[in-house]
């Protein structure tokens, strides 16, 4: 005899306040013993392995029914496998069955003996596997379908929650902050903490305030930059301090709008479906949104143009009519690579920090990259959107708005020869005008001394080292002389050889500042 039943069941997550079925009896081993109807008697089980929900229930009397079983099914049997001369051991039956991770066992009595055998209830007892009394009068057909109405149950208690919870969702999208309501909805339904973080990972909604802790929070914060940095559509599960998250982007691959957090493990089928319709109503904001932020992101861009005729009075009146004034004078200005200028979280951040502090950041983008205006004196939004966004950043000097383009370009040359995450101008004016020459210096500096060169390999002469050293030294043959251990003829005759190989005269200043570069660049 033997009794399956395949339907799927309600995955059941932490904190289900508002759900229906709170007020339902799940399919449990607990509750098949609570069923009056069925007259079952527990003879030993642990309450917590009375609550595991029940998958399916079989009856078999096979000495070893493990392979047709699987994790989380009740098992029936009447004991034949324990009568006779092959009696199967009790000891290594349960043994089996915890192995192959079954709820429980039930035992019918008065078909093959009275009461439950003494050995069989120490063995369950030992392993911990819950066994209960089958009486006669109680097929085992009725424990099955006893489940089988249970499982029903949550499933259709399941499906009408999911449909009254995306009808409640679906109202609260009306309201007039139809996204705060939305999301307060579905951690309402759910029964859980539900945040919103926009495309620079800044939490912007929660539900209900305050019921994260700050470490747990820091260390999400981070978990949602990082996969907003990957700018991959995602759906992700992980624990932070033994409490579980699922995180799941908003928007399309390459430009996501943004990432909902829910504390909770995975979800069951009408859960996942109702937070499917959020995050439709989500992206949906999200998009009905990006136009605006489109014109907004234009009218900077112009500004920053109007900004670089070094007249700042026409971006002044539009700036402090639509978003505040200017950054006071002076100012530094920066500009980011491309790439960070294509990063849609980049601007959510600068927008953000401008909207905190009205005054102190404006931005626009320009032709290579996002051009920043901070105060002087504050320089914390240019170097968090170098640390969010991987961005490489060079800052102007400080200057006023009537020099504001040579600022620009001040930032374009600090950005494009910095080495650093940011790179101040200042930093690169110190290391010279020869620091500057481009990626084909060496090699010229290489044809330039090649007869040299070439001369000092075949003859092992030193006119190269005499050279530099003649040129480090103001072109004075007696000290260059002491420094090389030689005597000053020693010098003029390797110069006016030089000078023969080179076909240049070392008396004109032109020649002589050409090859000082030359040996500048080119390793001793």
């Amino acid at each position: 005899m033997l009794y399956i039943l395949d339907t799927p069941l309600y995955n059941s997550y932490s904190g289900s306040r508002g759900s229906p079925m709170d007020a339902t009896d799940t399919s449990t081993l607990g509750a098949l013993l609570r069923r009056p109807d069925l007259h079952l008697r527990l003879e030993n089980g642990e309450p917590a392995a009375l609550e595991r929900p029940v998958r399916w229930v079989h009856s078999s009397d096979l000495a070893d029914p493990t392979p047709f079983l699987s994790d989380g099914q009740v098992l029936l049997t009447t004991g034949t496998q324990f009568q006779g001369p092959d009696a199967a051991s009790a000891a290594d039956y349960v043994q089996r069955l915890t192995a192959r991770g079954v709820a429980g066992l039930g035992f019918g009595t008065e078909v093959v003996r009275d009461g439950i055998p003494p050995e069989l209830a120490a063995a369950c007892r030992e392993a911990g596997l819950p066994l209960f009394e089958v009486p006669y009068r109680t097929p085992f057909i009725a424990v099955a379908r006893a489940n089988a109405e249970a499982i029903a149950a949550e499933a259709f208690a399941r499906r009408t929650w999911a449909l009254s919870a995306q009808r409640s969702i679906a109202l609260a999208a009306l309201r007039p902050d139809g996204l705060g309501a939305t999301l307060a909805e579905l951690a309402r339904q759910l029964g859980t903490w539900v945040g919103l973080y926009d495309a620079a990972g800044e939490l912007m909604r929660e539900h209900p305030g305050g019921d994260v802790d700050a470490d747990t929070s820091a260390a999400l914060n981070g978990e949602v930059a990082a996969v907003l940095r990957r700018g991959a559509r995602a759906a992700s599960s992980l624990r932070i301090q033994g409490r579980p998250f699922t995180l799941q982007t908003l928007g399309r691959g390459g430009h996501l709008r943004g990432l909902i957090a829910i504390a909770a493990g995975e979800l069951d089928q009408e859960g996942r479906g109702v937070v499917t319709a959020v995050i439709a109503m989500a992206g949906l904001a999200f998009e009905q949104h990006q136009g605006l932020g489109r014109a907004r992101g234009a009218l900077r861009a112009g500004l920053v143009q109007s900004l670089l005729t070094d007249d700042p009075t026409l971006a002044r009146r539009i700036a402090r009519d639509a978003w505040g004034p200017l950054p006071a004078a002076p100012i530094v200005v920066a500009l980011t690579d491309a790439t960070a200028a294509r990063n849609s979280g980049l601007a959510e951040l600068l927008e953000l920090r401008a909207d905190e502090r009205r005054g102190a950041v404006f931005f626009g983008r320009a032709d290579d990259g996002v051009v920043i205006v901070v105060p002087a004196d504050e320089r914390h939004a240019i170097d968090e959107a170098a640390d969010r966004f991987g961005a490489r950043i060079g800052v102007s000097d400080p200057t006023g708005y009537d020099r504001f383009a040579a600022a620009v370009e001040q930032a374009r040359v600090a950005r494009d020869r910095g080495r650093d995450a940011v790179t101040t101008f200042r930093e690169v004016a110190a290391s010279g005008v020869l620091s500057a020459l481009g990626p084909d210096a060496p090699s010229l500096a290489a044809a330039e001394l090649a007869p040299l060169t070439a001369h000092d390999t075949a003859e092992g002469s030193r006119l190269v080292e005499t050279l530099r050293g003649w040129l480090d030294h103001d072109c004075s043959h007696e000290i260059t002389a002491q420094a090389l251990g030689v005597h000053r003829h020693t010098v003029r005759t390797r110069l006016a050889l030089a000078e023969r190989l080179l076909d240049r005269d070392l008396s004109s200043f032109a020649t002589r500042a050409e090859l000082w570069a030359a040996l500048r660049v080119q390793p001793a």
